[in-house]
């Protein structure tokens, strides 16, 4: 059983390892209809349905037709499926248009300056995961480095930059936004829509305060 913390120890990041191939001798024999991304996006379903704590390799093979050693041929191990899929679940977010986003992902609905932008991507990441109930534990327990998260913390990065902070304020900011955005996978699905609200309006007051308290502001 998968668990809310359970990475492996010492393993590489599916995103740092070097692209599992089976052998040249062997390739052959490897399972018709597979491929690595047909697989991830099985696993993010087994995952909506069922929930983090009953996946198995077992039970995404069974889903998929094929015997459990079938999905090897893809991967290394189930956290590299776990973490192929937590990836392709924030390829769902739509960003704000000033960053540069999947182009399979939903466009951002356009906001005027960078509050607004920072509402829709908080509102956006606390709909994924009240939709991917299983993404909040594996960002915490995996590195968030696939492709999808980079575009993210890009977004967020762009996002901070039309603030005008700069040096100790920027990076204070930077960790509150994503903290508060991190933090609130635990509670998306218990608390209140007023409430989520107004913690998003006290983190946006706190930057435009520190912004507007700038040498030059």
């Amino acid at each position: 059983m998968v668990t809310t913390a359970d990475p492996g120890a010492s393993r590489t990041s599916v995103w740092l390892a070097p692209r599992h191939s089976a052998p040249a001798r062997r390739r052959s024999e490897a399972p018709s209809g597979l491929d690595r991304d047909r697989i991830t996006g099985a696993t993010v379903r087994l995952l909506d349905a069922e929930g983090l704590a009953r996946f198995s390799m077992r039970r995404l093979a069974a889903g998929l037709g094929v015997t459990a050693m079938s999905l090897y041929w893809y991967v290394d191990t189930k956290h590299d499926l776990l973490e192929l899929a937590l990836d392709r679940a924030l390829g769902e977010l739509p960003l704000p248009r000033s960053a540069p986003a999947d182009p399979a992902a939903p466009p951002a609905p356009p906001q005027d300056g960078w509050t607004g932008r920072l509402r829709s991507l908080a509102c956006g990441y606390r709909r994924l995961l009240a939709e991917h109930p299983w993404v909040a534990p594996l960002t915490a327990a995996y590195p968030n480095i696939g492709p999808h998260a980079r575009a993210f913390d890009s977004a967020l990065q762009r996002l901070l930059d039309a603030t005008g902070l700069a040096g100790a304020c920027r990076t204070g900011a930077h960790l509150a936004v994503s903290q508060f955005l991190h933090g609130c996978g635990g509670v998306a699905r218990r608390a209140p829509d007023g409430d989520f609200a107004l913690a998003l309006d006290v983190l946006i007051a706190g930057i435009e305060a520190k912004a507007a308290a700038r040498p030059g502001a």
